[in-house]
């Protein structure tokens, strides 16, 4: 009997027909496998998008929470809707020079049309090429600087225009998310507030590009000492590099790596389209000239710190943020010669003294390679003193010196060059003062045949000053106040009282005239003594420069050869508190003064801008005016706030009548054609010079005052702590040649001035010009008597007198 089948063997099942092939089974497996997994997967991924998705717009709505709750404490920005840049005081010169700029932040503000377009292009092409496109934000920028901040490198960058904005007005530098968020949200709000062009205004006067200067017009000035006006392509892309890091591409401190980014910054130019192929590659091959940091316009700084103190002294700190132009009366071209004449005079009076030494000595490595490293580091120490370059020694002997600068050159010094450190290369010399390799010393370079050439020299220890002002309205028109003002600071025009010498003596004279004294009035130039009772301190027996005497001689004579016995006898007999009451008209302090008679020969204290007041009195016809340096001042955009009233001469400023103005003009012309000063009127070849020479005790001040009637210049020379300037040093021969180098320059276009009527009240007598009440024989006529002179002292009297002044 056969079996019975079971369900399981049914043949009509669908799937029973397949059961029975194994090979189609097992494909059925496989199948399944394959599914099963493809399943899971699908499920897998919508579940990590689901969740993404939830999670970006959780971050979403947490962010938008955020950003909701932070930008009501944005902070406000009216700073930048009226932007008022901290902007430096500038001190320039009447035409336009300038001479000097304080302040932290050196910035001259340009309006976005006053920036060139090649300018406005290489910052774009470097710093937002799609400034002009997007809203304020880089937004792909803005992700990667995200997703770097969480990576290792900490490095945000894709910061636009707008949000360094942000950034420098009212944000840290930190470099965090949550501040990167801020900077986003100000910029949104910068955006909507200012349009385009005041935002990329904004930044290109705010921006610090490094050594002091902010924003890019101050930056071209700089570095190139030119307007942004006119900067080629290579100069404003190298500009352009500073803002990422100025230190590190500035082209003073880092010319190689600032020409690199130049470089590149050339090339995005021409990508976004900016210049042509023509352009670019002109650019490329262009060699800068970078200004030298100690490089200025003029020198003028002691005169432009003047400014500063009397600006400050009507604005306070304000006068450093509000950007203040300041015109001064000083020419530029005036002042730059003054500055010229009186570092050549100190020069020729230095290159007559002993040699006292090098600066330094450092020790030179044998090896070369490391030989132009130690050079730079002794030298930086020793920075140049404008023409006075200092240099190291590699080789010395009394034949030849060879030393290197701080630019690398090697210089090799022979001959004429030697001579004014002949002592420094003896083999006999002080050892302490000897040239050899590693010594540190000062060359310059001086014209000899037609052709430059080196020579060895030393810092000045002496001193000089020199000041010229219009006699007529008091406007300076040059001041100097000493040889280097980063050497020393102390301005001696105006800071300095120094005895006068001889140069004080037309004060004396003047005086003299309103007692009966005239030009022809006949005084005994014979030897004088005086007991310390007469002198207030110390016996005292005078003497001439000379050291002769000429017996009696003319007032006029006297003068003009500076003899010190006819100034003395002139003082004794108009009395000197007569005489010290008469010079304080002139502007002179009486208690400066004593009233002695070593007052004849300028025993007192005066500063040289006393002197040219003091002198313009008699150029000017008799009137006292003091000095002017400010001619006006103007805000930053050149509106104006302050205007100096033209001075007119008129009788409330007379300080001495004009016939004594007129005598003494007549009486001091002669000392500037016959006299002390003759050199004036010979080299100038103009009689209309007028002028007087003074050497102190010792030859310790030397001085010349003089005048042309249209411009007052004096100029001293002297030790700070006063010493011997040397035997044979006077006024005729250290102050003079100054002055006349000067006044050769200032009077080159001035006419020689016409000669003026004598004023009413005097009269012409012989050549002489006398007052009228004192003219036939009504003056003195001659001071021959000297019964109330004190005999002379004895020889133990004579030992300890102190010959205080000369001519």
């Amino acid at each position: 009997m056969p079996a019975k089948k079971t369900s399981d063997d049914a043949p009509d099942s669908p799937s029973s027909s397949f059961a029975a092939d194994p090979r189609d089974r097992g494909s059925q497996g496989r199948k399944k496998s394959r599914t099963k997994p493809r399943h899971w997967l699908l499920r897998a991924l919508g579940w990590l998008f689901g969740l993404l998705l939830a999670g970006v717009l959780s971050v979403a709505l947490l962010a938008g929470m955020a950003l909701a709750m932070a930008y009501p404490s944005l902070p406000d920005i009216s700073g930048l809707t009226d932007y008022q840049p901290k902007l430096p005081l500038r001190v320039l010169s009447a035409d336009g020079q300038l001479l000097g700029e304080y302040g932290e932040e050196r910035r001259s503000y340009s309006n976005i049309r006053d920036i060139p377009k090649v300018m406005q292009d290489a910052v774009l092409a470097i710093e937002d090429a799609r400034f002009y496109q997007h809203g304020g934000v880089d937004y792909l920028g803005v992700i990667r600087a995200g997703l770097a901040n969480v990576g290792e490198s900490k490095s945000q960058g894709a910061s636009t225009i707008t949000m360094q904005v942000a950034r420098n007005f009212y944000l840290s530098t930190e470099k965090t998310f949550t501040r990167k968020i801020y900077e986003i949200l100000l910029a949104l709000k910068i955006e909507s507030a200012l349009p385009k062009e005041k935002i990329l205004e904004i930044y290109m006067n705010q921006i610090f590009l490094g050594h002091r200067a902010y924003g890019f017009a101050a930056a071209s000035e700089v570095y190139f000492g030119k307007p942004l006006k006119e900067l080629s392509i290579a100069e404003a892309a190298m500009l352009a590099g500073l803002p990422k890091a100025p230190s590190a591409y500035n082209p003073i401190n880092n010319p190689r790596r600032a020409a690199l980014r130049q470089q590149y910054i050339i090339d995005r130019m021409l990508e976004m389209g900016f210049i042509s192929p023509e352009q670019h590659a002109q650019a490329k091959a262009e060699k800068l000239r970078i200004r030298p940091p100690q490089d200025t316009v003029s020198h003028a700084e002691y005169v432009a710190e003047l400014a500063r103190q009397l600006i400050f002294s009507q604005y306070g700190e304000e006068a450093y943020t509000r950007g203040l132009n300041v015109y001064l009366t000083l020419k530029s071209d005036e002042q730059e010669r003054a500055y010229r004449a009186l570092r050549r005079g100190i020069m020729d009076y230095e290159r007559r003294q002993v040699y006292r030494g090098p600066e330094a000595y450092v020790d030179l490595p044998a090896d070369p390679k490391e030989l132009d490293t130690r050079i730079a580091e002794a030298l930086s120490d020793h920075p140049a003193n404008d023409e006075l370059l200092a240099a190291v020694v590699l080789e010395a002997d009394p034949k030849k010196v060879v030393a290197a600068l701080q630019s690398g050159e090697t210089l090799t010094i022979t001959g004429e060059g030697l001579k004014p450190a002949t002592s420094g290369l003896s083999d006999k010399g002080n050892p302490k003062t000897r040239i050899r390799r590693g010594a540190v010393i000062r060359v310059v370079k001086l014209v000899r045949n037609n052709k430059d050439d080196w020579t060895i020299t030393q810092l000045p220890e002496v001193e000089g000053a020199m000041v010229a002002l219009n006699p007529k309205d008091g406007s300076v028109h040059a001041l100097v106040g000493g040889f280097d003002y980063n050497k020393n600071k102390f301005n001696h025009v105006t800071q300095a009282w120094r005895q006068p010498g001889s140069s004080f003596k037309p004060f004396i004279y003047s005086a003299a005239l309103e007692k009966g004294f005239n030009g022809a009035t006949v005084v005994n130039d014979a030897p004088l003594f005086f007991d310390a009772s007469t002198t207030g301190s110390q016996p005292w027996e005078p003497k001439n420069y000379d050291g002769t005497f000429d017996g009696p001689m003319p007032l006029r004579r006297a003068l003009a050869k500076s003899k010190n016995m006819v100034s003395i006898r002139v003082l004794q007999a108009i009395g000197v508190k007569y005489a010290q009451d008469w010079v304080t008209r002139f502007g002179f302090d009486a208690e400066k003064h004593p009233a002695y008679l070593t007052m004849a020969l300028g025993a007192g204290s005066v500063t040289p801008m006393q002197m040219a007041q003091a002198y313009s009195v008699f150029a000017n016809g008799g009137y006292r005016v003091g000095p002017a340096l400010v001619q006006r001042i103007t805000d930053h955009q050149g509106r104006l706030l302050y205007q100096a009233v033209p001075k007119i001469l008129d009788e409330s400023q007379r300080a001495i009548d004009p016939r004594n103005a007129f005598l003494m003009d007549s009486l001091l012309q002669e000392v500037a054609r016959s006299g002390t000063a003759a050199r004036t009127q010979a080299t100038l070849k103009r009689p209309d010079l007028y002028g007087k020479t003074g050497t102190t005790n010792d030859s310790m001040d030397a001085w010349f005052a003089g005048f042309q009637p249209d411009l007052v210049s004096v100029v001293w020379i002297g030790y700070d702590q006063p010493r011997k300037l040397g035997d044979r040093e006077t006024g005729g021969g250290l102050a003079l040649p100054v002055w006349i180098e000067f006044m050769q320059y200032a009077l080159r276009n001035t006419p020689v001035a016409e000669i003026q009527p004598p004023p009413t009240g005097v009269t012409n007598i012989n050549g002489e010009w006398y007052y009228d009440e004192f003219a036939e024989n009504q003056g003195v006529k001659a001071l021959t008597g000297d019964d109330h002179v004190p005999a002379s002292g004895s020889e133990d009297e004579k030992k300890s007198i102190l010959d205080l002044f000369k001519r």
